[in-house]
């Protein structure tokens, strides 16, 4: 292969980077973990895969550790490149694959571990959120290796279980996820660890999850509110009111903080402010340092060809006086949206926080069943401002700015946190939760 082999290109390396950067902020990397691949046309019209060297800290790439291979023969001179390169190489033979990504998702990894003898064949993942279940499927395959790196048997399984599924598990070890672009790859991978983040927080409720399971299995489409909307790998560098500077920043930070402090998955959730004839709305709204999303500005009136989500927002601005409006998927809320008292036989329909700030904060927080109107979700809004939908995220509003309807998804994962740990220790929420929340 003739020509530079080391030299990215400035648009190419400040993609790897920023995503290497939010892998390891996300906590799905250690300091040397994973890979990064994808397959393109070069300036000369060949094909070729752009894979991150092995060892090489994703979290601060640098230019010479962006390796250009040969799309269509093993170049074995090139030493530098992931010790994964012939499985990526496979992954990105398979069609429509442009992308895939290697990580170690620790939730997702906890979440799918046994103590069963090896070898075995461990059983797929079942996810029990609306986000895995939509996007990944609603079984995840795992596979054990007996070398779960770089090895021909690995190169052989996990092509296979890509050509079916968006992401598979390789157990103890990772997951690997394809995409038509990285960053999709990513936003599956994130999503995967969200499913784990939804199963560790269930397990430390003492919930049933088989019997959660179970019951999603008999119905799933009353066990989830509606699916997300189709992932767009195109328009991440819209921005519709890009001279309105205040305003732009104000997404700007909001979709950091919701990337950053873990309120939703990579790319998932939704923000808007109102304005008088129109919406500034980001779908994407978890949105990492140097990675973005659109910022759209939309009519404010409802659409035909607005999507589920979109048209939430839309409605409760037609119902109220809000001016801004987010939602998150929290795993920590996700998971205490299924948490039964030992007295009792059914979810609870609300969250009492514990903690000092928390409980000054908020008497409750509803959670809602997975089919709730729009009207009903609408009424909860005007009463507490935020709520949580079983199967369905966290949707909060605020009178003013982002930064103030921010305020309720991070305050109601510290909430859920809280009550997770203090069961986790085999302490009596009942006992600790406030006298007065107990009459609402």
């Amino acid at each position: 292969m003739s020509g530079p082999k080391w030299q990215a290109t400035a648009e190419l390396f400040r993609e790897f980077q920023a995503l290497g950067r939010a892998s390891l902020l996300y906590d799905a990397q250690d300091s040397h973990s994973g890979n990064m691949a994808l397959r393109r046309t070069n300036e000369r019209g060949e094909d070729e895969i752009v894979i991150t060297a092995t060892g090489s800290q994703k979290g601060d790439l640098e230019p010479s550790q962006i390796c250009f291979l040969s799309a269509q023969e093993t170049d074995y001179g090139y030493y530098k490149a992931s010790s994964e390169t012939d499985i990526h190489a496979r992954i990105l033979a398979l069609p429509g694959v442009r992308a895939s990504m290697h990580a170690h998702l620790k939730d997702l990894i906890l979440a799918t571990l046994d103590d069963a003898p090896k070898p075995s064949q461990p059983p797929d993942f079942v996810p029990v959120d609306p986000l895995a279940r939509h996007i990944l499927g609603a079984a995840i395959p795992v596979d054990w290796f007996a070398v779960p790196s770089g090895s021909p048997e690995l190169a052989r399984v996990i092509p296979e279980r890509l050509a079916d599924h968006p992401l598979t598990i390789i157990f103890g070890h990772g997951a690997m996820a394809k995409g038509r672009s990285l960053r999709e790859a990513f936003f599956r991978l994130c999503v995967g660890n969200y499913a784990g983040a939804v199963v560790r927080g269930m397990e430390k409720l003492g919930v049933d999850i088989e019997a959660v399971r179970r019951t999603i299995a008999a119905n799933p489409a009353r066990a989830f509110a509606g699916p997300p909307p189709v992932y767009e790998v195109e328009g991440d560098d819209r921005s519709d009111f890009r001279d309105e500077e205040e305003i732009l920043r104000e997404f700007v930070k909001a979709g950091h903080r919701i990337f950053e402090s873990r309120l939703s998955p990579f790319h998932t959730g939704s923000m808007s402010v109102r304005g008088v004839t129109t919406m500034l709305y980001a779908p994407k709204a978890s949105m990492p340092r140097d990675v973005g999303g659109p910022l759209l500005s939309v009519p404010l009136a409802a659409g035909p060809a607005d999507d589920a989500e979109t048209s939430l927002h839309k409605a409760i601005y037609a119902a109220s006086d809000f001016q801004s409006v987010m939602h998150c998927h929290i795993p920590e809320a996700e998971a205490s949206a299924y948490f039964v008292y030992p007295d009792e036989q059914a979810p609870a329909d609300r969250i009492i926080p514990i903690d000092a700030e928390g409980s000054f904060l908020y008497l409750v927080i509803p959670v809602l069943p997975p089919q709730v109107t729009a009207a009903e979700l609408i009424r909860s809004l005007h009463e507490y401002k935020v709520a949580v939908v079983r199967g369905g995220g966290v949707w909060a509003v605020g009178a003013q700015s982002l930064s103030e309807v921010l305020h309720h998804p991070s305050s109601v994962r510290e909430i859920c946190f809280y009550r997770m740990g203090a069961v986790e220790r085999g302490l009596d929420l009942r006992r600790m939760e406030p006298p007065k929340a107990k009459r609402w």
